[in-house]
């Protein structure tokens, strides 16, 4: 079974992500709501794959910063990562600084969702 890091989503959010992926993949969900507590996650245990909130649900910051650190610390930087927000602008800077195609809120139960999930959770 893989484990999926979703880091700054609010209670409902994560619930939800949790439904689309623990529901289609032989996958796990765990939650951190910062660089912190998702740092210490990725330090005891293996991740196939991290979601990052554009806007983290308890300091509102920019779910961004955490893409930056993930991708610039040698120990998480081959882990892939997904923006979640319903913005494709958002999702293009993501990319631009070495995330994968995310999805929003609005899209959990579009087969494009599902797809581009399995590609990291088959």
């Amino acid at each position: 079974m893989q484990t999926v890091l979703d880091i700054g989503n609010c209670s409902p959010d994560h619930s939800a992500i949790r439904t689309l992926i623990e529901g289609n993949f032989d996958a796990r969900v765990v939650q951190a709501h910062g660089a912190a507590d998702a740092m210490e996650i990725l330090g005891r245990q293996e991740v196939a794959l991290i979601t990052v909130n554009r806007k983290l649900d308890r300091d509102y910051s920019d779910g961004m910063e955490i893409i930056r650190q993930l991708k610039n610390d040698p120990k998480t930087q081959a882990i892939p990562v997904m923006l979640i927000t319903n913005f494709p602008e958002h999702q293009d800077a993501a990319m631009a600084i070495g995330a994968e195609r995310g999805f929003g809120k609005l899209q959990l139960r579009a087969a494009e969702t599902k797809q581009s999930l399995a590609a990291f959770l088959s």
